[in-house]
């Protein structure tokens, strides 16, 4: 604070300052403002007087001055003498002697200003005695001690002897007299007065009658209220407090028992505060402590309570638990100890004295007080007053009358409510006291939901302001926290009221339901531990739901669902939590539970979805097996709960869809299971793999044939349910984001849920989220109308390319929308123009379709590269996919078996005496309703697939453009068609195949049938390998259908040529584009056809049997899987069967201990293949096995440029794998042992089967083996090396380059190719003009073969780039040119041609594809070699005794042939040139099916000179009889142990190369001898003719 008193005014006190004083003083003393005025004087009068104690003034001049300003204001002596007063105290602190010696002077100069009075009562004794005031401070100090004495602590002493009774039974007779008149208070008063004056009356007496009598008189507050307080005008204030608190004191022995007058008078005079809580509070018991000490024992005793339940109490302890019960039950009988504190708050709450109320409630611990019923009751009461204007006006339910309360009397209650706002500072507050004892009045309970509902709906209604929009959310987050805290607790201690459970639902129905299941969760874990009450409820609920569950079964489950309903009224959040952790133990309470749950209300419902999500979050719970391969138990027994009892009972889906959408974001896709089960149940659309394939046909018709033929349960009464899935998905907008996240997380469960998990889990997520995905998208496209979906699913580039929807995904979600569309236009365009004709409608049909699927052209144009619509058109592509089997084809035996099923059931109707008539009429009009919906349907898919295949006859052309090849084209189809589509689902599966089988028969240019059946069959190893469990079912589907056309070409001559012979699909020579000409020397005939099929069975092994060999989980349990499905119609062929059979019957005995799923599969696998077994048929009745004619001349097979998949052409060469090659297959054994692990090679990527596929490891020891042996015969090698230069070279290209070919070398290749297809000479005359020709040159031509191999120019170098395969089978086939004579195509045309061979190198070929389609099979199983074996020897054996002359020989010998066999050639003309067509064929097939080492062939053929051409020729070597016989010998001994492994590779290596052209001779005889054994019965007068010939030779 500033200072008011300048030093300069001290300095110059005597010239200016005093003055300057003075008039500082007089304007202080102006101020009008008093407060601050009395402050400032002081402060200028304390400075002036320190001045003189510090010395800077003299005490004489300080007086003369303040004798100036004294007389400025009345209180200026008292403001001194305050001045005076701190200075005392500052001084005599001080030790400096001279500052107290200046105060002593000051005070005494200024005594004459200030009365001696003042100064004594205000400085200290000391001072004064020093000042002289006083004589001694002792004396002076004990006097004010007696003072004081008697004036605080001595009582005034009544004499009760002077007090006249008389005056007291005048008093009672003056407060006990009728106060109805106009008598008042004040009169009453004043009667008082004299009666104490007039009879000596003790004033404290007195007040203690008034209040006795206003005890018993409580009706006259009005009268009694202001006669105490004006009676206490004339007493002390606390007088009142302290008679009733000897009142109160009064009552509180043990037994006593304060009247509940006494507490309303107590509260009245509260309420008027004529006393005060604080002071009255004091004298009431029990202590705040003790009530503390007192509500934890509750808590303890609850939680002990809890313990005994939950604890198992064995039977011999069950009786002394009892007695010891009884016990403590007795001493709580004995009546507890009054509690005042209680009485007085009850007595304030019923006068309506919330605000003490409140005080009191606020000393004890929360909800004590109202634990107390008569509180709770007192509060209620409370509460009903001040809610009755608001709750009539907006709460009464219309039609209800109610009886309304009247307000309370005293106008100090609380404000009754008129709005909500109100309802909210008052009652809200009350109801929080209330806590859960709200449920002590069940009508208030009621009426505060009412309230609530009234409230929500007009905060759900729009149209308020701002401001009001605040309040009310306010309000709603108030509401909010009285359900959570009042609402749901009362609910819980109410005794299973169903009625307040579904008046609650009114209000709780208009909340969403992220706040309903807060409020649920709030309830569940946190509420049941605030109170010591609900603690003790919850335990005896979990205890009841023990009870009834442990009896639950079902044939109680009415009584036991009575039950359950009753516990749920109250208590649903605990009941259902123990329900749901039975079901997850022990899956078959299911059924029993969903149907005990139907006497529950709606709440209960909503709470039990909330505890479904909260089980399916539990993050204690492992969502897997400790294994970690499948899906955990409970998992399934909840997700199987879930669609139970959401279909069966009407509960709110939203949270669930939404929990399922939470998941997936957070890329989980565990919880599908959940939506999997809900759709299933609900919409009754159900997902499996193990449909038969009559199930499969149904589901090619309409809805009502997919409902009655196509799922296993009957589907009935899921209208109703799936409506409700249906609204819960469109109103939440789940629909489309749900569809999304699963075709996105079907990658994400790979790539990022994958990482650790395992491979079989990892496959089972997959085909869950896939399963769910077309489950859940089948359901929309059949439940949601045109307009939603159309509204909802975007367009479909923006699925893919926006929103990264997989492709196959995408369409599948559009394509309803597609079918809607067009079939809406339809409709507007038929209706626009009444035209009946069908032409008509098959136009408008058309014109519909261009419209809606113009813009899908041009929307799928950005799904791929612009290189892929070279060979594919947009509209072919979006046709495929847009399309499905509706489409297609009509289920005339589906529709056919349903109706007479219902026909059946007509009659079981008619013939049943039981069923009363009403009933037989019903069912009769059902079945008869039914059969009238099917046969409907079946005339309404019949015209639209008609209208379909018309449409696909006029699109056709533009389909395919084959810009690039033909190869290319069928690459593209079904990498970007087929494939992807075929493992989407089941019936898509059988859609593909049935697809192929149409573009087939519309006869579509540029595609080829056999090109894309051969690259279907010809390697599964790679696709097979890359799906997961249910893909390779639906794959397994896909081929079963693709072999069940074969199949049925296969079996008659007349459905072949019918539906094949003819079409462009089955050209061998594929043209440049534009030129297809029918040329039926073009057409593949159908002896040749069932040489492929053979193929193709033999090639299905070969991949299966090396699957089945891999060891690998998943290449296994897929392939055993695939071969189930396809077993109706392969294998056919007996050996192959064999084969497979041995290979799965060691697969049982090895898998039997190690994976039991394998062992399983395995052994139901060999089951049905042996019960297949007499279905089988020899090889030689699969396809005709005699040797093609002779002479047919070489046909060359085009495949154009750069064909980048499969192969193309079609002969059965893949056979002879196992003849000549094991060197080469144990070379690459080695090298591709991990040929199918490369999974993610696309199927489209040219899958070349490596010659390792199929061969087991025994084959490396056989060699090995047979090696060492031959190493003994090295210099005859040597010469034969010199013969083949480029033997051992090629031997190793192959072992590198087997597996790849570059794609311009084919290019050149087929380019060659088509030259010599221009170049082959057609006529019989050019033909005969050519052998002669070639006769003349043999001589020379056989001493040049190498010369003509180095001459090749172009060809020849681009073909050195290629695999030594091909490279050796066009030496090996010109070397034979050469060494033979008559019967060759010209020289050039051969050399051009990709794979130059001449037709005899074709029969020998036919020789070896019998041998091992007889009596061999890929799998090089021990049986097959031990039959090859026996074989072997006899024919060693056989030939042994015939002599083989050498080459010069041999072509004698062909040309005295030629002579004795001229007249035949001739018959055989025509059959030449088809037998040229079909090796042809054949050959070009094996080149790029790179399959068939060919070098091998080659070799041999070039060192023995062996024509193999006819029946009659085998020739050998003399010198290698002998050496034969040894080998064979040794081969068998090899394996019969073959057990040995080959020591080293390049050991291994080393000896193949050297011994390669050895072995190669040796297969030469031993195909020679089986074909002489096999022919021995059919041929001996051949055989004779061939002996003579040889002598004659």
């Amino acid at each position: 604070m500033a200072a008011l008193l300048p030093a300069e005014w001290i300095k110059n006190w005597e010239k200016g300052g005093k003055s300057e004083f003075v008039q500082l003083c007089r304007a202080l003393s102006e101020n009008k403002n008093h407060d601050v005025g009395f402050r400032d004087i002081q402060q200028a009068l304390y400075e002036l007087a320190y001045h003189v104690v510090r010395g800077n003034l003299k005490h004489d001049q300080a007086s003369n001055v303040l004798g100036d300003v004294i007389e400025f204001r009345e209180d200026m002596p008292s403001i001194l003498a305050d001045v005076f007063c701190i200075l005392d105290i500052e001084t005599s602190c001080l030790e400096e002697k001279n500052k107290r010696d200046h105060f002593t002077q000051l005070v005494l100069a200024c005594l004459y200003l200030v009365s001696d009075t003042v100064l004594k009562e205000r400085l200290d004794p000391e001072t004064l005695e020093s000042l002289g005031l006083i004589k001694q401070s002792q004396q002076f100090n004990q006097k004010s001690v007696k003072i004081k004495t008697k004036l605080f602590y001595k009582q005034q002493k009544f004499n009760l002897l002077r007090e006249e009774n008389e005056g007291y039974a005048k008093l009672i007779a003056e407060l006990g007299q009728d106060l109805s008149g106009n008598i008042t208070s004040d009169l009453i008063l004043e009667n008082i007065k004299s009666l104490i004056g007039c009879f000596n009356l003790d004033p404290n007496r007195v007040l203690d009658i008034i209040l006795e009598v206003y005890e018993c008189r409580p009706e006259y507050d009005d009268f009694f209220v202001p006669l105490i307080e004006s009676y206490m005008y004339m007493c002390e204030p606390q007088t009142l407090c302290h008679i009733l608190g000897f009142k109160f004191k009064f009552y509180q022995d043990p037994s006593g028992e304060t009247p509940s007058s006494l507490y309303r008078v107590a509260a009245v005079l509260l309420q008027h505060n004529l006393i005060d809580l604080e002071d009255l509070y004091v004298h009431l018991l029990p202590g705040d402590n003790a009530i503390i000490e007192e509500h934890k024992r509750e808590i303890v005793e609850a939680k002990q309570i809890v313990r005994k339940l939950t604890m198992v109490v064995l039977s011999s302890e069950k009786t002394e638990e009892k007695e010891k019960e009884k016990e403590k039950e007795e001493e709580k009988t004995e009546k507890p100890p009054d509690n005042q504190k209680l009485g007085l708050l009850e007595a304030l709450l019923k006068i309506g004295d919330w605000h003490h109320a409140q005080s009191i409630m606020d000393q004890m611990p929360p909800f004590y007080s109202t634990s107390h019923k008569p509180i709770a009751i007192a509060l209620c009461q409370l509460v009903h007053v001040t809610i009755e204007p608001l709750y009539r006006r907006v709460g009464v339910p219309k039609g209800a009358k109610g009886s309304p309360i009247s307000s309370l009397p005293n106008k100090r209650a609380p404000k009754q409510a008129e709005s909500f706002e109100e309802l909210r500072k008052e009652v809200f507050n009350m109801l929080c006291y209330l806590g859960p004892h709200l449920s002590h009045d069940p009508i208030l309970f009621a009426k505060v939901v009412r309230l609530g509902k009234a409230f929500m709906k007009e905060f759900q209604s729009d149209g308020s302001k701002q401001e009001d929009k605040e309040k009310m959310e306010t309000l709603f987050s108030c509401l909010l926290s009285i359900t959570d805290q009042v609402l749901l607790p009362s609910l819980s201690l109410m005794d299973c009221n169903a009625c307040m459970s579904e008046e609650l639902w009114g209000m709780f129905k208009t909340f969403p339901y992220q706040y309903r299941y807060r409020l649920y969760g709030q309830w569940k874990n946190e509420t049941y531990n605030s109170h010591p009450l609900l603690v003790k409820v919850k335990a005896q609920t979990i205890d009841r739901a023990k009870y009834i569950m442990k009896r639950l079964t079902k044939e109680n489950v009415k009584p036991s669902g009575r039950q359950i309903g009753k516990l749920s009224h109250s208590n649903p959040t605990i009941l259902f939590d123990y329900i749901l952790s039975q079901i997850q133990k022990y899956d078959n309470l299911i059924t029993p539970v969903v149907d005990s749950l139907k006497y529950l209300t709606s709440l209960n419902y909503d709470v039990l979805a909330y505890c479904i999500i909260e089980a399916l979050a539990n993050p204690e719970k492992e969502r897997m097996k400790h294994d970690d391969t499948t899906i955990s138990s409970w998992l399934q027994s909840l997700a199987s709960f879930c669609g139970a009892v959401f279909r069966k009972y009407p509960i709110e889906l939203a949270g669930l869809l939404q929990y399922v959408a939470n998941q997936l974001k957070a890329g989980k896709s565990f919880d599908l299971l959940i939506l999997k089960e809900v759709v299933q149940k609900m919409a009754g659309i159900e997902i499996t793999e193990e449909m038969t394939m009559e199930q499969l046909e149904a589901m090619t018709g309409g809805e009502q044939l997919k409902a009655e033929g196509g799922y296993f349960g009957q589907i009935r009464n899921t209208k109703k349910s799936s409506q409700r899935l249906k609204d819960a998905l469109l109103d939440h907008d789940l629909a489309l984001p749900l569809c999304l996240l699963m075709a996105q997380q079907r990658n994400g469960v790979v790539f990022q849920e994958g990482g650790e998990k395992h491979l079989k889990l990892v496959g089972k997520l997959y085909d869950q989220c896939h399963d769910t995905l077309v489950q859940f998208g089948g359901f929309l496209a059949s439940n949601l109308s045109t307009e939603d979906y159309i509204k909802r699913v975007p367009s479909i580039d923006v699925l893919c390319n926006e929103f990264h929807t997989p492709h196959d995904a995408a369409f599948f979600l559009s394509r309803p929308m597609y079918a809607h569309h067009i079939s809406s236009k339809y409709d507007e365009l038929k209706k626009a123009e009444k035209g009946n004709k069908q032409q008509h409608k098959v136009h408008k049909y058309i014109t519909s379709c261009e419209l809606v699927m113009a813009p899908v052209h041009e929307a799928v144009i950005s799904l791929h590269l612009p290189k892929v619509w070279d060979d594919i058109s947009p509209q072919f592509y979006a046709t495929f996919w847009s399309l499905t089997m509706y489409d297609l084809a009509v289920p005339h035996s589906s529709y056919d078996r349903e109706v007479n099923k219902l026909k059946v059931q007509m009659k079981a109707i008619d013939d049943n005496q039981e069923m009363p008539p009403n009933k037989k009429k019903k069912e009769k009009e059902r079945c008869t309703a039914l059969q009238d919906k099917l046969l409907e349907e079946e005339k309404k898919q019949l015209e639209h697939v008609q209208r379909v295949l018309q449409r696909l006859k006029l699109e056709k052309d533009n389909w395919l453009l084959a810009k690039s090849t033909k190869n290319e084209t069928i690459t593209k189809f079904l990498q970007l068609c087929i494939f992807p589509r075929c493992i989407f689902s089941a019936i898509d599966a059988v859609y593909c195949a049935h697809f192929v089988e149409l573009v087939h028969q519309q006869k579509t240019p540029n595609f080829s049938t056999l090109l894309c059946y051969d690259r279907v069959f010809s390697d599964i190893i790679y696709t097979v390998a890359s799906c997961t469990e249910n893909e390779a079912s639906r794959y397994g589907r896909f081929l079963c259908c693709m072999l069940e056309t074969v199949t049925r070409w296969h079996s008659d001559r007349v459905i072949y040529e019918k539906e094949c012979g003819n079409y462009p699909g089955f050209l061998t020579i594929l043209r440049a584009t534009g030129f297809d000409g029918g040329n039926k020397a073009d057409q593949l005939d159908y002896e040749n056809f069932r040489h492929v099929v053979h193929k193709w069975h033999y090639k299905l092994t070969k991949a299966s049997v090396h699957c089945l060999e891999t060891g690998e989980y998943t290449h296994i349990r897929n392939i055993l899987i695939v071969l189930t499905k396809i077993l109706p119609w392969y294998p056919k062929v007996l050996n192959l069967g064999q084969a497979l059979e041995r290979r799965v019957h060691k697969i049982c005995q090895e898998e039997k201990e190690k994976r039991p799923d394998l062992y399983a599969l395995a052994m139901g696998y060999s089951g049905q293949l042996k019960s297949r077994k007499p279905f089988m048929i020899p090889e030689n009745e699969f396809h005709h096995k005699d040797p093609p004619a002779r002479n047919a001349v070489p046909a060359t097979v085009q495949n154009g440029p750069g064909g980048a998949g499969m192969p193309t052409s079609l002969t059965i060469n893949t056979v002879r794998l196992e003849e000549g090659t094991t060197e080469e297959t144990d070379k690459l054994k080695e090298k591709s042992q991990g040929v199918v692990k490369v999974i993610n090679k696309t199927v489209n990527a040219t899958p070349k089967v490596t010659t390792s596929n199929g061969n087991s490891a025994s084959n490396s020891k056989i060699i090995k083996e047979k090696d060492e042996k031959e190493k003994s015969g090295k210099e005859k090698d040597k010469e034969k090396k010199d013969k083949t230069p480029a033997a051992t070279p090629e031997m190793k290209a192959l072992g590198k380059d087997g597996k790849d070919k570059p794609k311009e070398e084919r290019a050149n290749k087929e380019e060659k190719a088509r030259e010599i297809k221009e170049k082959t000479p057609k006529s019989d005359k050019e033909k005969e003009k050519v052998k002669k020709e070639e006769k003349a040159s043999k001589e020379e031509k056989s001493k040049t073969v190498v010369t003509i191999i180095e001459s090749k120019s172009t060809a020849e170098k681009e073909r050195e780039k290629e695999p030594s395969r091909e490279r050796d089978l066009a030496k090996e086939m010109k070397s034979k040119e050469n060494a033979k004579g008559g019967e060759k195509v010209p020289v050039a045309g051969s050399l051009k041609s990709p794979v130059p061979r001449s037709e005899t190198s074709e029969s020998e070929r036919e020789q070896k594809r019998r041998k091992v389609d007889t009596h061999s099979s890929p799998s090089h199983s021990s049986t097959v070699k031990d039959n090859l074996n026996e074989l072997k020897e006899s024919s060693a054996k056989h030939y042994i005794n015939h002599t083989t002359p050498t080459l010069s020989k041999s072509k004698e010998r062909e040309v005295e042939k030629k002579d004795l066999d001229k007249s035949r050639e001739r018959s055989r003309e025509r059959e030449k040139k088809d037998e040229k067509d079909r090796k042809d064929r054949k050959r070009d097939h094996s080149n790029s099916d790179r399959e068939v080492p060919q070098d091998s062939t080659k070799r041999r053929k070039e060192e023995n000179g062996t024509t193999g051409s006819s029946k009659h020729s085998k020739s050998e070597s003399p010198s290698d009889s002998p050496r034969l016989n040894e080998k064979e010998k040794e081969k068998n001994k090899s394996k019969s142990s073959g057990k040995e492994k080959g020591d080293s590779i390049k050991a291994e290596k080393m000896e193949k190369s050297s011994s390669g052209s050895k072995k190669e001779s040796r297969h030469d005889k031993e195909k020679a001898e089986k074909k002489e054994k096999r022919d021995s019965t059919g041929g001996k007068e051949e055989k004779k003719h061939h002996k003579s010939s040889d002598k004659h030779r």
